[in-house]
């Protein structure tokens, strides 16, 4: 897709064609536009660094969004996603790495649409919709993340 970018740092290899349909897919469901989105593929460092920088939380997560649109159908944005969370919640989870860095972009993407997961009434209803999302689309994340 145009207007979708994908970067990853050294070591991290994805497959571009996995990301661009997924979200072409979700684009289709969910009805919103892309201005620009930016996938950033990071490592436990990068990660730590933007959390700590703006979130003001000193440790790992698996991903952080950022939106600067003021319409939520409407994507001006950037999503970081840590490749070493993703796979250690893939094993936690016994899922496969692919399928849950699918996960976190449909994740990503619900943030960007106005959904929070910071109320627990919330993040119930998000959750729903990211479980929905993730299970019928997991066959486009397969080979997301090259080995």
């Amino acid at each position: 897709m145009k207007n979708v970018k994908l970067f990853s740092e050294k070591g991290i290899r994805l497959e571009k064609k996995c990301v661009d349909t997924l979200v072409s897919k979700l684009k289709d469901e969910l009805n919103f536009e892309i201005d620009s989105l930016e996938f950033n593929f990071v490592g436990t460092e990068t990660i730590v660094e933007i959390n700590k920088t703006h979130l003001e939380h000193h440790h790992p997560t698996d991903i952080i969004t950022f939106n600067y649109s003021d319409e939520n159908n409407r994507f001006d944005a950037e999503i970081f996603i840590s490749v070493p969370e993703a796979v250690e919640n893939s094993k936690k989870y016994g899922v496969t790495a692919d399928n849950e860095l699918g996960r976190l972009i449909i994740h990503g993407i619900l943030h960007l649409l106005g959904y929070d997961d910071t109320i627990a009434s919330k993040k119930r209803k998000m959750k729903l919709i990211e479980d929905e999302l993730t299970e019928k689309y997991k066959r486009f994340a397969k080979g997301l993340l090259k080995k």
